[in-house]
């Protein structure tokens, strides 16, 4: 997923981050408020964006109107750099007096978030507020652990397949409508065209591969009695699995040079005009436009299995969730609904291109904005979500799956003993996690 501050940088990355801020920091106590304020100072955190601007003057526009329903109140906003923002919100949570009271943070954050005692349980605020009643099941999924809510979607980011509708018209191919079609699709590509991938794939590309498995029935993980158990090596993931990884080699996407290739790679590959098809999300647009495949491709939604059906994708995305220590609960809460209700999350998506969280609102702009629709169909269809465990973390940033796939495309191991090594690595980071 791309965590930048869209979904906020490449998440391995960040999630180690978050482990050496986790190991270095003191255990997070406690640190509820024992206050609610009704005026005074709100500190904010955003995400920097690499062109920020943008995104200022949304977040201006919506600060401004909240200050003007509460005149007592001023609002600070910091924007932090994605690469520190782990180390930065840890500290946060353990020191109070200069954390702040709201905050954005990358969607596969909150349970670790949760567990660490750092956002507040919103659970009332959140079913009481009419704007939360569109919102996608998935993205609310995302602010939610153990039945609580603990914030605000803000934005959510898919992917689909992307094409090359000149490769295919000039080869007299069709749009894949199942996946074995576009497996077959891309080793016709190849053959024809052995410049181009067919597909391109990444075995470090985890987010493109989810949808291989979950379209085939299978899940990463089962929630058991409060916790999670691995579920990566049933035989259902297997299939799946075994799909995706059918797609590494030279008749399609050499394993030399494909086995590291990650999601930005990957959608680079496409962008520059050397593969013929690609997984790639809502937010990797402005870099196809930007490349050499600009004017010749389309987008549709990853074809499922059967004729008809549409791949479940990861629902990437950013959240904004108030901090428990927050002595302003009452005012940061409805400054978290200014900036994540329907308005904002417009704003955000005609300033950059943030794929809104609410149905009405996707539909909206799925209608002005054709090149949305697709990634707007495959969020209906039904996006899923990693497991809501602290766990997860740790699980990305060991590379458990990126590990299992390239030992499978290697030949290392068999798509059977891969997955059962992932499978305990996983249990055990499940166990540890409580």
């Amino acid at each position: 997923m791309k965590l930048s501050s869209r979904m906020a940088a490449p998440l391995t990355a960040l999630v180690l981050a978050g482990l050496t801020a986790t190991a270095c920091a003191p255990q997070t106590s406690d640190n509820s408020a024992d206050k609610d304020e009704k005026s005074g100072t709100l500190r904010v955190w955003l995400f920097q964006e690499v062109n920020n601007d943008p995104k200022k003057k949304v977040v201006d526009a919506a600060v401004d109107a909240f200050t003007k329903q509460h005149k007592d109140t001023e609002v600070k906003v910091e924007y932090i750099p994605v690469d520190t923002r782990a180390q930065r919100i840890k500290a946060a949570f353990n020191d109070p007096k200069s954390a702040p009271d709201l905050i954005e943070y990358g969607n596969t954050d909150t349970a670790g978030y949760v567990k660490d005692g750092g956002l507040a349980d919103i659970s009332e605020e959140f079913k009481g507020w009419d704007e939360a009643g569109s919102s996608d099941p998935t993205a609310t999924q995302s602010v939610t652990v153990g039945g609580k809510i603990y914030g605000a979607p803000l934005f959510v980011g898919v992917r689909a397949l992307y094409y090359r509708t000149d490769v295919f018209k000039e080869l007299g191919l069709k749009p894949p409508r199942t996946q074995s079609e576009l497996i077959s699709t891309a080793k016709k590509i190849r053959k024809a065209k052995p410049e181009l991938y067919g597909i391109a794939v990444g075995g470090a590309y985890t987010y493109g591969a989810m949808p291989f498995i979950w379209a085939n029935g299978g899940e990463l993980a089962e929630e058991k009695g409060g916790s999670y158990e691995a579920a990566i090596d049933s035989p259902a993931a297997r299939k799946g699995i075994s799909a995706y990884t059918s797609l590494f080699g030279d008749d399609n996407c050499p394993a030399a040079k494909c086995a590291a290739m990650t999601g930005n790679a990957v959608v680079t590959a496409f962008a520059s005009g050397k593969a013929g098809m690609a997984v790639g999300g809502d937010f990797s647009h402005q870099a196809v436009e930007a490349g050499e495949a600009k004017g010749k491709y389309a987008v549709i939604p990853l074809p499922g299995v059967k004729q008809g059906e549409i791949a479940p994708a990861f629902a990437g995305g950013n959240n904004l969730g108030v901090l428990k220590s927050s002595s302003h609960r009452t005012l940061a809460v409805d400054l978290m609904k200014r900036l994540a209700g329907k308005e904002s999350q417009r704003a955000f998506f005609d300033a950059m291109g943030f794929l809104p969280t609410y149905s009405d609102v996707r539909e909206q702009v799925a209608a002005e904005k054709p090149f949305v629709e697709p990634f707007v169909e495959t969020l209906g269809a039904g996006a899923k979500f990693v497991p809501a465990s602290p766990a997860w973390g740790q699980i990305d940033a060991s590379l458990v799956l990126p590990t299992m796939f390239q030992e499978i495309i290697s030949g290392k191991k068999d798509v059977a003993g891969a997955t059962e090594d992932a499978a305990a690595k996983m249990d055990t980071a499940f166990r540890d996690a409580g």
